[in-house]
């Protein structure tokens, strides 16, 4: 069962490997929550994490499979997400996996199938599905405000590659033979994961990859997709290290109306917008639901599907093809 206020949840970090680790510390510090015992197989890394920690401890593998926790958080490298999630999965605790749940689509539907067999709560990275500008455009999809939906796109970009952010502790991350993903991946999974929340699966796919200024030896710094979702919707996904803004993230056009996302603000031509409710994303909603709180989770299936999603595109990039889901 998760924790509550009045029974403070004590969790796992497995792994610090991941470049959100530090703000994840930082959200169970403020939260309160104890993170009793920490692994990653650079037992140095584990034990900076745990100087920010009051109370943790860096243990073996086998010790923190034995510890008494309430839930597991995962930061480890993604190639070996699907050791972990197997062995963790059977514990019967909460559990959240960094983004993305797979190296590829293959091991993310096993571990899927792992979480679902074992019954236990999941969730991942997503935040972007509590953003409430986002949680609007879903409300008028799905009260069909758009009429026909003609065009939709979605761009995630940062300035990592031309800030350097991946060149010492997280350089795995442009490493794809670890990563299973650069650039593109990395970032373009939150959009890829808010166009299908919003539109549904994906038919085909196809796309093209960068190694843009060639910080990181072969690794993908930036791409374009193109989705052609199961509904009929034709959509576009961008996503890259090598920007220095990345001011519109959304649009959608329809028949009936317009709505894009600019400067993190709605607008909307022909169209009125709803009013939603304010919900936690990503590794805050994970929190609330051990803190037992009400909480919206991505489930392990949908997190293989945007994995499985993710590796057509870079087939369909790699092969300059349309790829079949």
């Amino acid at each position: 069962m998760p924790g509550n206020l009045l029974n403070v949840p004590t969790v796992a970090l497995v792994g610090v490997a991941h470049i959100h680790t530090p703000g994840f510390i930082d959200a169970m510090n403020q939260r309160g929550i104890t993170v009793s015992v920490i692994w990653d197989h650079d037992a140095e890394k584990a034990a900076r994490s745990a100087e920010k920690l009051a109370g943790s401890t860096v243990v073996s593998a086998e010790e923190l499979l034995a510890a008494e926790v309430d839930g597991y958080v995962v930061c480890t490298e993604t190639n070996i997400h699907e050791e972990w999630v197997a062995k963790l999965a059977a514990k019967g605790k909460p559990l959240f996996v960094e983004k993305p749940l797979g190296f590829a689509g293959a091991d993310a539907v096993k571990m899927a199938d792992a979480i679902e067999a074992a019954g236990v709560a999941f969730q991942t990275g997503y935040f972007s599905r509590s953003i409430p500008e986002i949680r609007q455009i879903k409300a008028l999809v799905d009260a069909g405000a758009f009429g026909t939906i003609t065009r939709v796109r979605g761009s995630n970009c940062h300035s990592g590659a031309l800030g350097r952010w991946f060149d010492t502790d997280w350089r795995w991350m442009a490493d794809p033979k670890v990563a299973g993903v650069g650039a593109f991946g990395d970032l373009g999974t939150h959009s890829l994961d808010v166009l299908l929340w919003i539109f549904g699966p994906a038919e085909a796919v196809t796309g093209q990859l960068s190694n843009g200024t060639e910080a990181y030896d072969g690794c993908d710094e930036t791409g374009e997709a193109i989705i052609r979702f199961k509904s009929g919707v034709i959509g576009t996904l961008a996503a890259a290290w090598d920007d220095v803004s990345n001011p519109v993230s959304y649009l959608v056009s329809g028949t009936k109306g317009h709505a894009a996302i600019i400067d993190g603000k709605l607008v909307l031509s022909g169209l009125e917008a709803p009013e939603v409710a304010p919900v936690s994303g990503g590794f805050g909603a994970y929190l609330d639901y051990l803190e037992g709180k009400p909480a919206e989770l991505v489930t392990a299936r949908e997190a293989a599907e945007r994995s499985v999603t993710m590796e057509a595109i870079y087939t369909g990039a790699k092969e300059n093809r349309w790829v079949t889901l």
